[in-house]
């Protein structure tokens, strides 16, 4: 039954349903904040990557739209909605594509940050490793948990480096690793959350980064970020200054690929083309923190493995270097 509810809309079965022009109204509003969410980050930083955090949720808006549009029976505003449709497919449309197949000139990578909780390092590792990538990064290593990883991932991943709480582990040589320095001005004390080391692969040797931003907290102004920035403007010079031509990036970033925070990494190198792989938090994912990012390579795809003791879920990749030469 539909009756009517008055100029603002109409009621179906004792609920109101907004008037067609408020829908398309939305749907124009959520147009603009796809098109222009780069705009927001410039005039409001905080509130800017709050909203490219979990920009890809706006396709929710638009399908609840949609069902409203529906409803109301508004050709006002199914017309509208194209817009924002159009303009979310084309941002994100491409990670819904199935995953690839492994060829034979792929890499498989896995990114976890397990967390300085977690009651299970030996169940995590065994997960990691079940998955059979060869490297795989960790992040939040605490002394009292790094022997069991060492232990556990031993007999599959022979080469590693740790440095600080950040690690990688191998299936291949690593050659030249050290700690890499992206530490903000404002700590003061004993800090060490990124690596760089070359794994000597069958595809040529490939510099491998993994990195652990510093967390951003949520505020009524947006994101507070200045850390998370400055960390990443410093780790986007190193992967610029890097001799080798081929890099991936592993790490728990504090932040998507659509937040202008880690433009100076996203504008250097690829992300992932299919898969959104929401990560964070584990009990309810609603954006992928953790990322896997490559220069002179294809990240063809990424997806969460299951939860293991960490508050993030682990993240795997499938990446083909390319046939370049692996100098610059």
């Amino acid at each position: 039954m539909i009756d009517s509810s008055g100029p603002t809309g109409l009621r179906r079965e004792g609920v109101a349903m907004p008037h067609g022009w408020v829908l398309a109204t939305s749907a124009v509003v959520t147009a603009v904040l796809l098109a222009f969410h780069r705009t927001v980050h410039r005039f409001a930083g905080g509130l800017g990557s709050l909203l490219e955090s979990f920009l890809p949720w706006l396709g929710l808006v638009v399908v609840a739209l949609l069902g409203l549009a529906l409803l109301r029976r508004s050709a006002v505003a199914l017309v509208a909605l194209l817009l924002p449709a159009a303009l979310w497919t084309h941002l994100h449309g491409g990670l819904l594509l199935p995953r690839p197949e492994p060829g034979p000139r792929h890499l498989v990578v896995v990114q976890h940050n397990v967390s300085d909780e977690n009651g299970d390092p030996t169940g995590t590792a065994r997960a990691l490793a079940d998955a059979e990538p060869d490297l795989i990064a960790l992040e939040e290593l605490v002394p009292s948990a790094l022997p069991v990883y060492e232990r556990t991932l031993a007999a599959r991943y022979p080469y590693r480096t740790v440095q600080g709480t950040v690690g990688l582990w191998s299936k291949h040589p690593l050659a030249e690793a050290g700690p890499l320095d992206i530490k903000p001005r404002g700590i003061t004390e004993d800090w060490n959350r990124a690596l760089r080391a070359v794994a000597r692969t069958p595809y040529g040797e490939i510099a491998v980064y993994v990195a652990h931003l510093p967390s951003v907290r949520v505020r009524a102004s947006g994101l507070a970020s200045s850390w998370r920035d400055e960390s990443a403007g410093l780790l986007g010079r190193a992967v610029e200054a890097e001799a080798l031509r081929r890099v991936i990036l592993l790490g728990d970033l504090n932040g998507t690929v659509d937040d202008r925070g880690l433009e100076p990494l996203t504008s250097r190198m690829e992300t992932a083309e299919r898969g959104f792989a929401f990560s964070f938090p584990a009990s309810f994912p609603l954006a992928r923190i953790d990322q896997v990012m490559a220069r002179s390579g294809r990240v063809s795809h990424v997806r969460t493995l299951p939860a293991t003791g960490s508050d993030h879920l682990p993240v795997a990749a499938l990446i083909r270097p390319d046939g370049g030469p692996a100098s610059r």
